[in-house]
């Protein structure tokens, strides 16, 4: 399972992150996040995490610095 979620993310990445403008409100961005998430704590947790953080990409958050835990 941590195989797909890390190719899912890879794949957006490479194939629908470069023709999407730049929004993301965070750093890392929540594609590195999510890559870094799921390495270190699995799929489930890392899942878990990583959807936390995309839910938070919001225009009513403020963002900045924010590394996986």
């Amino acid at each position: 399972m941590k195989r797909v979620l890390l190719a899912m993310v890879k794949f957006y990445r490479v194939a629908i992150s470069p023709y999407r403008p730049s929004c993301c409100r965070f750093y890392p961005t929540c594609s590195q996040y999510a890559l870094e998430a799921i390495e270190k704590y699995g799929a489930l947790k890392g899942g878990y995490l990583s959807l936390r953080r995309i839910l938070r990409c919001n225009p009513f958050h403020k963002g900045g610095y924010d590394p996986v835990p």
